[in-house]
């Protein structure tokens, strides 16, 4: 894992992933991510328009020099290619706390790339952020996103009842965390 430069430009990587800040020029391809059913609907809004993707990744891109930085949204790309595949999002909450967010293309499913850049997100939030708590809100519905995280050892903490409006109706999300001196000693491979 990797994090470049001194101030706020973050590049991570990991076996299968890397992850990077956005460019204004991964609009098209976000849109491949949010503005496709299949996709969204297991996130926490409806599908973008191609200029709602747009204006989602250049509000990241403004973000991403704010400082203090109250998030880290970054592309996933696979190792050695630099098409955004997917997204993670670490969202600064409260004290040394963060929501984690992610998303895949959906032709990219079931090959592990969820699981190793939300691996690669947490080392960062554990190690150079030095978070303490990062938590995870899924919907019930989406057993492969709460496989991910059951995998690298987040716990289960109950049900956040309808939790958000998405696809015309109020959904409940299943809340998952990890804590720091869990980390990584729960991880199962």
């Amino acid at each position: 894992m990797n994090q470049n430069g001194a101030g706020t430009s973050v590049s991570l990587s990991g076996a299968l992933t890397s992850l990077r800040e956005f460019r204004s020029s991964d609009g098209a391809a976000a849109f491949e991510i949010v503005g496709d059913d299949r996709v969204t609907r297991f996130l926490s809004f409806d599908s973008r328009s191609r200029d709602a993707a747009q204006a989602m990744i250049d509000g990241a891109v403004g973000r991403a020099t704010v400082q203090p930085r109250n998030e880290y949204y970054l592309g996933m790309t696979r190792l050695g290619d630099d098409q955004l595949i997917g997204f993670c999002r670490l969202g600064l909450t409260g004290v040394r706390a963060a929501k984690l967010g992610y998303a895949v293309a959906a032709e990219y499913w079931g090959r592990g790339y969820a699981t190793d850049a939300v691996r690669t997100v947490l080392e960062f939030a554990f190690g150079p952020l030095d978070l303490h708590r990062v938590t995870a809100a899924i919907g019930p519905d989406n057993a492969a996103s709460q496989a991910v995280v059951e995998r690298l050892g987040f716990v289960r903490e109950g049900v956040l009842r309808d939790h958000v409006f998405t696809n015309d109706d109020w959904r409940d999300s299943v809340l998952y965390s990890a804590l720091s001196d869990e980390w990584p000693a729960q991880v199962r491979s």
